[in-house]
């Protein structure tokens, strides 16, 4: 059984989603996370997937504040042991939910190519033409809660 968690910035369990979205996120397109990010994510919203049985962070996203209505979803990662088990699913929709609750009416995110389709299946819709960023290719999609 898995239970979706908030995690506090600085903790040991920030940690180890620093971790986890390095290992799945950064490391095999050959970037670093930077420690000069680190304050800018006091602020965020830090969401994990946690593996009740042994207490293993297996998931994770960040939400960053933009402004009164939107919020951006970011390096949403999942623990490739655990990939096509529905925990990047269970981890959108508990993030909606805790946008929802903390005010926001909308949720923006910029997609890799390669899963535009996994957000579209959760309500996302693409706005605008695809983006280059340190050569990947984004698309932005926006949804409304």
């Amino acid at each position: 059984m898995r239970k979706m968690i908030d995690i506090d910035f600085g903790s040991s369990r920030y940690n180890e989603l620093v971790e986890l979205r390095y290992k799945i996120l950064l490391e095999p397109l050959g970037l670093k996370f930077l420690d000069s990010f680190r304050p800018e994510e006091a602020n965020y919203l830090h969401i994990g997937c946690v593996e009740s049985l042994d207490d293993r962070l297996v998931g994770g996203l960040i939400l960053a504040p933009l402004d009164d209505e939107k919020i951006r979803m970011m390096q949403v990662a999942v623990d490739t042991i655990y990939q096509g088990e529905g925990i990047g699913r269970e981890l959108v929709k508990y993030a909606e939910k805790r946008a929802k609750e903390a005010g926001y009416s909308q949720i923006v995110m910029h997609a890799m190519l390669s899963v535009v389709s996994f957000y579209e299946k959760l309500g996302y819709q693409a706005a605008g033409d695809p983006f280059e960023e340190q050569g990947i290719t984004f698309v932005k999609m926006v949804k409304k809660l």
